[in-house]
């Protein structure tokens, strides 16, 4: 009777390959006719310049192959061609069918843009100018396409962890992927961990040589150098933050308000006292710690959406009071004609007493750049260090019950009170630093220089590289600060449809969109024990609030 009953089921049930394929067209094309109506506003009209003014010119082919491109990538990701058939993967059949249609897709596409953009481009818009794309560009981001996927479907089995870490198929619920993902994610973080760091700082002092011997000399290769130096100082700022938003679980919307605080500090001691930098280094750190702990009495009692509106208008006061105070921080105008930094008293320049001299070689404008380079390097060092090594003290642990649960580290007898103050005032420190080197570095500072998407940028920075992960704060901050002035330059986007100085802000934004989707944990979700009994374990990102444990 059982079988009797199971027959009928059997005939008016849809095969799970089907409802699987139905369920990815429905995502995908859903996905497509998102993209589709952002693309109408952003990419469709381009402003050129023409003899007769400005002129309109409509790009249809560039609006059709960004929504061929999501739909391609939303089918391929929702019936998992990435992994094989044995982990879950489509059948070889429906393997060879799916890349049939991307390519079909892609094909349509191109044929229908071609058909129906002169007369609809006529009706709609008459007289605009049509700008067309040749064949070779949809074949090459078709290749593109297709490469993709078969390197995930290399790439994602051969690494152990990658498969949990990464889509975390088959998990009923959100807790049952993180335990099955804690081991494999684990242990390969541990594995590549600390050749990671050893790599990452290896490659950091050796980079002004690697980029002096790529480009040709010192002098060719000074604007990767100033690159890198932009980037270590992200680094620092992230790392700063990392104390306050990563270990103690603050939310802080206006870090840049320290990072002001120790940029106006050294620009006003070094031009109205003539101190040098080595002195008022120290001294605009403690005195942005001393606003940190402003900062802090107020919000001891506010919590999340709360505690990040006060800091972001504390921010925002900040900026405020250096615009307004004429007198002292020179209102919009800024401070100009900031000294430069000295090797400890000795100036980088071009006379008898400065540093060429003293070392008897050829002088070049170069040796500050170095100098500042290894300079900035060694203070993110330093504050890297210093918070590796609280982190293991009982602050360091302290912080950490603080950002878990505020009531269960009362009850346990921690002064939370203090726990916070030392959190905004150390993380405030290491701003004040990274600001005073900025004030150094630039010779001249700003308001303008201190606005909100600072500390925005700071925070994603943070958020992207894994709350309370030092390396992955790193890596976040070379994504961050060198991802978009790399686009800017990478010319190969022009050679397919694409100009890099238009579309690299919004390449950016997808990018870290599609990090949320794939990571939204941040880069290293994975935490190790401050404190270890009998045996080394990992902590899921799951089993800690909000995964940043």
């Amino acid at each position: 009777m059982a079988v009797r009953l199971a027959q009928p089921m059997a005939v008016t049930a849809a095969p799970p390959a089907q409802t699987a394929l139905a369920a990815a067209l429905k995502s995908a094309g859903f996905a497509a006719l998102v993209a589709f109506g952002l693309c109408i506003p952003i990419i469709a009209l381009r402003t050129d310049q023409s003899p007769s003014g400005l002129m309109l010119t409509l790009r249809p082919h560039a609006v059709a192959l960004m929504t061929v491109l999501t739909f391609a990538v939303a089918f391929a990701r929702a019936i998992r061609l990435r992994l094989p058939q044995s982990l879950g993967g489509p059948s070889p059949l429906l393997r060879l069918a799916a890349f049939a249609g991307i390519a079909a897709v892609f094909a349509l596409g191109f044929l229908a843009t071609e058909a129906l953009t002169p007369p609809l481009a006529g009706l709609i818009l008459p007289g605009v100018a049509i700008s067309f794309m040749p064949p070779k560009v949809w074949l090459v981001w078709t290749g593109a396409v297709f490469a993709l996927i078969l390197a995930q479907g290399l790439i994602v089995p051969a690494v152990p962890g990658l498969l949990e870490a990464t889509g975390r198929s088959g998990a009923r619920s959100e807790k049952e992927a993180g335990t099955r993902a804690a081991g494999g994610e684990a242990r390969a973080s541990r594995r590549l961990g600390s050749f990671a760091s050893v790599a990452l700082l290896g490659f950091a002092v050796a980079f002004p040589v690697i980029a002096a011997v790529a480009t040709g000399g010192l002098s060719e290769g000074r604007y990767w150098i100033d690159l890198g130096i932009l980037v270590l100082t992200y680094v620092m700022l992230g790392w700063g933050l990392n104390i306050v938003v990563g270990l103690a679980g603050l939310l802080d919307l206006g870090y840049v308000a320290f990072y002001a605080v120790g940029a106006y500090s050294y620009a006003l001691l070094s031009t109205t006292f003539d101190l040098s930098f080595w002195v008022c280094l120290p001294v605009a750190g403690i005195l942005a710690a001393f606003w940190g702990l402003l900062l802090g009495f107020p919000v001891l009692r506010l919590r999340g959406d709360y505690l990040a509106i006060v800091t972001l208008a504390f921010g925002e006061i900040i900026r405020l009071v250096l615009i307004n105070w004429v007198n002292v921080t020179g209102g919009g105008a800024g401070i100009s004609s900031i000294p430069r930094v000295t090797f400890f008293g000795i100036p980088f320049s071009a006379d008898e007493d400065g540093f060429a001299a003293r070392l008897g070689i050829e002088f070049t404008p170069m040796h500050r750049i170095l100098f500042l380079y290894y300079l900035i390097l060694a203070l993110a060092l330093v504050t890297n260090l210093v918070t590796i090594r609280l982190r293991r003290l009982p602050i360091g642990r302290a912080w950490e019950a603080l950002r878990e649960d505020e009531i269960a580290c009362r009850s346990l007898g921690i002064d939370t009170t203090n726990t916070k103050l030392t959190a905004f005032a150390m993380g405030a420190m290491f701003g004040g630093f990274a600001g005073s080197f900025f004030a150094v570095r630039q010779g001249f500072i700003s308001p303008e220089s201190f606005n909100f998407l600072e500390s925005a940028i700071v925070l994603a920075i943070v958020v992207l590289g894994g709350m309370g992960s030092q390396i992955g704060v790193a890596v976040a901050a070379i994504f961050m600060t060198a991802g978009p002035e790399l686009l800017r330059d990478l010319d190969v986007f022009k050679e397919v449809g694409f100009d890099p100085n238009e579309l690299r802000l919004l390449l950016f934004g997808l990018a870290m969109a599609l990090m949320m989707i794939w990571r939204p944990r941040g880069l290293v979700s994975v935490r190790e024990p401050t404190v270890i009994l009998k045996e080394r374990r990992a902590i899921s990102a799951s089993h800690v609030r909000e995964g940043h444990g």
